[in-house]
């Protein structure tokens, strides 16, 4: 097996591995409304409301064939483009799920805005996202290398010599970039500044580690895992990173 196909391997496994995690940060809300940002066909969105007990599914996306297929799979699917305000009034959902769709955006205030808008008091909001501390990017760092999470072109993936994508291109609407990386205390300092209060955090994959070894690391040390799962409560401004 390859460099390449190794690492391809590994976050493969680290993108399942976060997806559970998400689900353990789940709180039931039966008979409520759940929103997922970024919902694409809406398959994942189905895992995540069974968990929810919601009974109004809701979903938003900027793609209108994975619309029409969140709509086939019975979600209230609707086409917005995330940088405009989303088509829902404020204080209607229960909770707000967002799996990696943040790292995609360039407003990632009008992001966190909206949530805050559309949330009920009490409610709260789940997001996911890439870990620019995690230790694999530092590393890379280290080499000279760009990390594989970090785009610095519209057009091609450069930087990084064993990237599986290094090499790709990126035309127009073909590979979905990333504007911008948070790190753990980044993403809660920013939510809490736009009134979303920490309430549990998590980390998940830990390259190079195997994936048993990995969900032990990311447990002990979430701050340098490959991925981020934070909850958020509703609420006044707090210094979430503490």
């Amino acid at each position: 097996m390859s460099v390449r196909e190794r690492l391809r391997q590994l976050y493969e496994q680290a993108d399942q591995e976060n997806r559970q995690t998400i689900l353990r940060l789940v709180l039931p809300a039966p008979g409520g409304t759940l929103l997922d940002v970024g919902c694409g066909d809406g398959s994942w969105t189905l895992e995540v409301a069974s968990r929810t007990e919601a009974s109004h599914v809701i979903g938003l996306d900027g793609s209108s064939p994975l619309i029409s297929a969140a709509s086939k799979r019975g979600i209230d699917a609707r086409l917005s483009e995330l940088a405009e305000e989303w088509p829902l009034p404020e204080h209607s959902v229960d909770i707000v799920h967002s799996n990696q769709v943040i790292e995609h955006l360039s407003d990632t205030d009008h992001f966190f805005r909206e949530i805050r808008r559309v949330l009920k008091p009490g409610g709260y909001a789940i997001i996911s996202t890439n870990n620019l501390a995690s230790w694999h990017n530092l590393f890379f760092l280290i080499l000279g290398w760009q990390p594989p999470a970090a785009h610095v072109s519209d057009e091609v993936i450069v930087g990084n010599p064993i990237n599986f994508d290094q090499g790709v291109t990126c035309g127009e609407g073909s590979y979905p970039l990333h504007r911008r990386l948070f790190t753990h205390r980044a993403l809660a300092e920013l939510a809490g500044h736009h009134g979303l209060t920490l309430d549990a955090a998590r980390g998940a994959g830990y390259y190079p580690l195997p994936a048993r070894a990995a969900r032990v690391a990311a447990r002990l040390d979430p701050t340098h895992a490959a991925y981020l799962a934070h909850r958020y409560v509703a609420g006044v401004s707090a210094s979430a990173a503490r």
